[in-house]
C-alpha cells in the first residue's frame, strides 16, 4: 500500500491529533510487518521490524538491496541497545558521549533473534545506534522493539533528506510515512567497530578526532568493513556520471560549488562560507537536484579531508563509483 503523503504536522489541535493517529497506524503497521518511512537526524529511513525476517526481507525488495549489505538496528535507548549487544568500557564510553545521535556500534550480537539472521547478513555481530530525531524516538519507545531503518532510497541512489525525495524513492511500499521535516544532519550516521580494537568502518557526522578522544587510535576498515552498512564501492550514486575534485565545470556539466560559486545555469551550491557541516546537510539534496537538471554529468569542487570533510569525500568517492 502507498503511503500517505499529507502533513502530520502539529501546528494545532487536530493536527497534533492527526500526527498521534500517524503515529500509532505506523505501530500497528510495524507489527503486522509492513514498512514505514521514518525521519532521523542523519537521513529518512525506511523501517521495518528488526525481529521479523519477512519484513526485513519486504524491506530489502523495496530498496533492491543486497543482501550480504548488514542494516543498522535502531533502539530508544542504551538500555534497549545493551539487550541486543555485548558492550564493554569503550562501548558504554561511545554511547555515553554520543548517544542519542549519530554514531552506529557494532558490537558481538547478544540477542540473535531481536535482530534477525536476515538484517544481520549472517554475521554474529549487531550494528546499533540510538537516533535523536524526536519523532522516531517516540516511534521506537511506543513499538517497544528495536527497527532496522536503512535510508529509504532505492538502493545505490543518493540518501533521502526531506520527507518529499524519501516518499518519491520508496512511498509505495510503505504502510505509513512520517514526515519530520528536514534531516539536520544529512549524512548517514558514523559507523564504529569494536569487535577487537576500535575501528573506523563508515565515516559520518561525528568525526574521527571526537571518536579518538574517547576510544585512543582508530584503525580502519580492513576485514572487518562487511559487518558496517554503506560500504559498497558503488553507492549514494545520481543517474549523471560524477566527476570529483572540479575547479569549474565544464559545458553541459552541473556543478556543485564548495565556497563562492561561478555563474551558471546549474551551478548548486554545497555552502558558499566553506562550512562543512552546511555541505554536509545540502549533498544528497543537491546530487538530486543536479541529477533533474538535465545536465549531462556532475562536477563537484574540491571538498577538504578534514573533520566531517572525510565523511563527505568518501560519499561523493562511493558516488562515483570507486573508493580511495
Amino acid at each position: 500500500m502507498e503511503a500517505d503523503r499529507s502533513d502530520p504536522g502539529e501546528g494545532d489541535g487536530e493536527r497534533a491529533s492527526d500526527g498521534e493517529a500517524r503515529l500509532v497506524h505506523a505501530v500497528a503497521a510495524l507489527r503486522a510487518g509492513g514498512l514505514v518511512i521514518v525521519p532521523t537526524e542523519t537521513v529518512y529511513g525506511l523501517a521495518a521490524d528488526a525481529a521479523n525476517a519477512r519484513a526485513v526481507a519486504a524491506l530489502y525488495e523495496a530498496k533492491g538491496r543486497p543482501r550480504f549489505n548488514p542494516l543498522i538496528a535502531h533502539v530508544a535507548d542504551v538500555a534497549a541497545a545493551r539487550r541486543l549487544a555485548r558492550f564493554d568500557a569503550r562501548a558504554e564510553a561511545l554511547a555515553a558521549r554520543f548517544w542519542p545521535g549519530p554514531l552506529t556500534l557494532v558490537l558481538p550480537v547478544a540477542d540473535s533473534a531481536a535482530v534477525c539472521d536476515l538484517a544481520r547478513a549472517g554475521l554474529d555481530t549487531v550494528a546499533v545506534r540510538a537516533p535523536s530525531h524526536p519523532l522516531t524516538r517516540r516511534l521506537l519507545a511506543m513499538f517497544g522493539a528495536p527497527l532496522v531503518a536503512p535510508s529509504a532510497n532505492r538502493s545505490g541512489r543518493p540518501s533521502p533528506t526531506t520527507f518529499a525525495d524519501a516518499c518519491e524513492e520508496t512511498g509505495a511500499a510503505a504502510a505509513e510515512a512520517l514526515d519530520g521535516g528536514a534531516c539536520e544532519i544529512g549524512l548517514e550516521s558514523t559507523v564504529v567497530g569494536l569487535v577487537d580494537v576500535p575501528r573506523l568502518l563508515r565515516p559520518g557526522a561525528v568525526t574521527r578526532t571526537e571518536i579518538e578522544a574517547t576510544t585512543g587510535p582508530l584503525a580502519e576498515a580492513e576485514a572487518d568493513a562487511r559487518r558496517s552498512p554503506g560500504r559498497l564501492a558503488r553507492h549514494y550514486s545520481p543517474d549523471l556520471p560524477l566527476r570529483l575534485n572540479a575547479a569549474q565545470p565544464e559545458p553541459g556539466e552541473a556543478y556543485l560549488a564548495f565556497g563562492p560559486a561561478p555563474a551558471g545555469q546549474r551551478v548548486l551550491s554545497l555552502s558558499t562560507s566553506r562550512d562543512l557541516r552546511e555541505a554536509a546537510a545540502n549533498l544528497f539534496s543537491c546530487l538530486r537536484a543536479a541529477d533533474r537538471s538535465g545536465a549531462s554529468g556532475i562536477a563537484v569542487a574540491a571538498i577538504p579531508q578534514t573533520g566531517l570533510g572525510e565523511a563527505i569525500n568518501d560519499r561523493l568517492r562511493r558516488a562515483a563509483g570507486f573508493v580511495g
